[in-house]
């Protein structure tokens, strides 16, 4: 049985979209950077953390798969994880406004006997943002919960210049790399 280490729910509807069953664990890892890690060990180590934590909630189902996910916004060597507040939000998209950005989604797919990876970044282009688009971003309250402080799939996509790599992975879940780990545990056609 496949199961989603994830409380996203971008996650669960893009995983939905795969046509497959799966389950559900709420589990609960530190997303903290170690001193001098990179931005791809990061990203890739904290998914496979998930999908760890996930399996050892269901070791007593000898035939779990897990699917942990993680993706964070990276401009140069910096990580921009969730907002803390309105002011930090402001402060990223500050950041963000008029750059390329790398979004980086890492999948790790865990069983008993077995686990296989991938990664996805996809640069990102936004716009030269205004203050006052900052401000009314924000005050949609969009922009809490999500790393970078922007959903691509609600109102930042206008922020959106120009994107090269995987919709779905600045979403959270890139879906081809997605299917091409299940295809490979045989949990897919």
């Amino acid at each position: 049985m496949l199961y989603l280490a994830s409380q996203s729910p971008r996650r669960r509807e893009l995983l939905a979209q795969l046509g497959l069953q799966f389950g559900l664990l709420d589990v609960d890892v530190p997303e903290q950077r170690q001193p001098g890690e990179p931005p791809e060990a990061y990203v890739s180590r904290v998914a496979r953390e998930k999908a760890g934590a996930g399996l050892l909630a269901v070791v007593a189902n000898p035939s779990a798969v897990v699917l942990g996910a993680d993706t964070e916004v990276v401009l140069g060597d910096e990580v921009f994880g969730k907002p803390a507040d309105a002011d930090d939000a402001a402060r990223m998209l500050r950041r963000l406004s008029g750059r390329t950005h790398r979004c980086i989604s890492s999948l790790w797919l865990v069983s008993a006997g077995r686990e296989a990876h991938a990664t996805c970044v996809t640069d990102v282009r936004f716009e030269e943002l205004t203050e006052a688009r900052i401000a009314a971003y924000i005050a949609t309250g969009e922009c809490f919960g999500k790393a970078g402080a922007y959903a691509i799939q609600g109102r930042a996509a206008a922020f959106v210049a120009h994107l090269a790599g995987s919709h779905s992975g600045v979403m959270g879940l890139p879906l081809h790399e997605t299917a091409r780990l299940l295809r490979d545990f045989g949990l897919m056609d």
